[in-house]
């Protein structure tokens, strides 16, 4: 039994690793050689949170942080800047997942918004203190509000397709520890 729980928990964390690199495999394919006008949702992001509320023991600190570095490095974005808040984000949400275990998906939904704006807020201010460019602040907003659109469409593919299911309050983790 033990050993299915440790082979479930490596699949998973590789089902994640290769769901990562196929996002950011679409992103950099050349589909459309315009410029966008309209900014789509950040999935990468949303896998990180969604995975880290439902089952925290498939999205390890390390990895996030080595998948959101590879993509900071993959899409030219600052190097570690975006990778850190978004770990900091998974973190925070694991944190608090213990708490909010009875809560509601809406609850859920409002806690992801807001933490997904405090870490949006801050990169913007770091690449405004940087003397970085960041683009329109028009497609910042966009890309903050689809991707907080999207989170509910995320979480039911995760749910449905791999089943990234909401630990019970009885649940034990891969680790052995009660969630």
């Amino acid at each position: 039994m033990a050993e299915s729980r440790a082979a479930r928990l490596w699949i998973m964390r590789a089902a994640f690793v290769g769901l990562s690199f196929a996002v950011m495999f679409y992103h950099l394919l050349p589909l459309d050689m315009m410029p966008a006008r309209l900014a789509g949702p950040d999935v990468l992001v949303l896998l990180c949170l969604s995975w880290a509320l439902r089952r925290p023991d498939y999205v390890p600190a390390i990895l996030v942080a080595a998948v959101m570095l590879l993509a900071d490095l993959m899409f030219q974005r600052p190097p570690g800047l975006w990778s850190g808040l978004v770990l900091l984000a998974t973190e925070f949400l694991k944190s608090r997942d213990r708490r909010d275990r009875e809560s509601t998906f809406f609850m859920e939904w409002v806690s992801v918004a807001i933490v997904l704006l405090a870490i949006t807020i801050a990169f913007r201010l770091a690449l405004a203190i940087l003397i970085v460019p960041a683009g329109p602040s028009f497609l910042g907003i966009m890309r903050y509000l689809t991707t907080v659109a999207a989170y509910p469409v995320v979480v039911v593919l995760s749910q449905l397709l791999l089943g990234v299911r909401r630990m019970a309050p009885g649940e034990f983790s891969a680790s052995g520890r009660a969630q």
